[in-house]
């Protein structure tokens, strides 16, 4: 998860629990529970990651959209 006040790291790394894998997508997500509908939350995946982590948020209903890293822009807030 990118943390919007904290300093990023030079290569980011998959979100996946152990993995320290280069990241190469965002998963973007919101819980409707817990957040406003408009809120985005993101996880990073690798490769390997990207449809275990894509699969986890989207059986819950959270997931909403799947970019490479390498053309995502954080939104504003």
């Amino acid at each position: 998860m990118l943390l919007p006040d904290a300093p990023q790291p030079q290569t980011p790394i998959c979100s996946a629990k152990g993995c320290r894998a280069e990241a190469v997508w965002v998963l973007v997500w919101n819980n409707p529970k817990l957040h406003t509908p408009d809120r985005r939350k993101t996880w990073l995946a690798c490769d390997e990651h990207r449809e275990h982590l894509s699969q986890f948020l989207g059986v819950r209903g959270f997931l909403k959209e799947v970019t490479a890293f390498a053309e995502w822009t954080p939104a504003e807030d």
